[in-house]
């Protein structure tokens, strides 16, 4: 299994759909920024990316400071820092005012339809929240604004009008609509990366550009397969078919930390989520990540998490209840 499939399999990703709009021109919607939508969209989550996909029409994407991107029917644009942006008819546009987030959101996925009675533009918006350190690793390298068109591929036509379709039985009686929606935002989520992937090829930097790379790739995926064997740079840079000091320029340059280093990250992730997810004991999951004693997986995890894995552990399990109490 690649690295990326094996990152996704083993980290918990939250996706959502809670907008099907239809706006016609002239329009011009502000989205806020993850950090303020995050809370509202997913409490307690760490980290919210807010995504868009254009089923009709087209629209530009605005961001103080940035380029102007134009979208088209069928594509899908994300924002791997959470920046605020517009999403507008024709750039310079001042957006509507409206009703507060959380009293947009009351009811998911939320209908909108306003504008000033020209073109129809129809956008589907969803999130996916995720581990802050598996932010860092997917989202390393990349800019700003993303944006890819899914009617180029095969399975990016089949989701979108997958999509539709959900979107029309989420108004239905009938139950499950809302969990058919959840797991296509997340589908839809990965297959963007896969396509940004393919059309960057060599220009694509960060984790993803290790991903793809056939030296760094072959390494990040024997770590991934076997995260708790007792690597060495030599080992590890037979499995991936170069020397030493290729393997390690190589990884360092595209990844951004040595491959020990990324060893360890990649180890207390698998750790975190064990913690969050079970009741095992430290001795077991220690093991399971690589560690012959307590007492160096304690040592890397503090230093990764700033606490001691059954300290951070009680923080993780009281935190749902919090979150929704809160929300009360």
């Amino acid at each position: 299994m690649d690295a990326l499939s094996e990152t996704l399999r083993v980290v918990r990703l939250v996706g959502a759909i809670f907008i099907n709009a239809r706006f016609t021109a002239p329009w011009c919607y502000q989205s806020p920024s993850a950090a303020t939508a995050g809370p509202v969209l997913e409490p307690g989550s760490e980290r919210v990316v807010i995504f868009h996909l254009v089923t009709e029409g087209e629209c530009f994407v605005e961001m103080d400071g940035g380029e102007t991107v134009r979208l088209m029917a069928g594509d899908v644009v994300i924002f791997p820092q959470g920046d605020a942006h517009r999403m507008t008819s024709e750039p310079g546009l001042p957006p509507a005012s409206g009703a507060p987030l959380s009293e947009v959101l009351a009811r998911r996925p939320r209908q909108l339809s306003f504008g000033g009675g020209g073109a129809i533009t129809r956008l589907v918006c969803g999130y996916l929240a995720c581990e802050a350190r598996l932010a860092q690793l997917l989202f390393a390298g990349l800019p700003p604004v993303v944006r890819v068109n899914v009617r180029g591929s095969n399975a990016g036509a089949w989701l979108e009008a997958s999509v539709r379709y959900a979107l029309a039985e989420a108004r239905s009686p009938r139950p499950g609509g809302a969990g058919v929606l959840a797991k296509l935002a997340e589908v839809l989520f990965i297959e963007v990366l896969r396509l940004y992937m393919i059309q960057e090829g060599e220009r694509l930097t960060g984790w993803l550009a290790g991903v793809q790379d056939r030296i760094v790739g072959a390494a990040l995926a024997a770590l991934h397969r076997d995260p708790a064997q007792a690597w060495t740079l030599e080992e590890l840079a037979r499995a991936a078919g170069a020397s030493r000091s290729v393997l390690a320029e190589r990884f360092q340059r595209l990844v951004g930390v040595s491959p020990m280093q990324y060893l360890t990250q990649w180890r207390m992730l698998l750790a975190a989520g064990m913690l969050r997810q079970s009741s095992a004991q430290l001795t077991h999951i220690a093991q399971d990540v690589g560690y012959q004693t307590d007492t160096a997986f304690i040592r890397a995890f503090r230093r990764e998490f700033g606490a001691p894995p059954a300290t951070w552990r009680r923080r993780q399990w009281l935190a749902p209840a919090t979150s929704r109490a809160a929300g009360r």
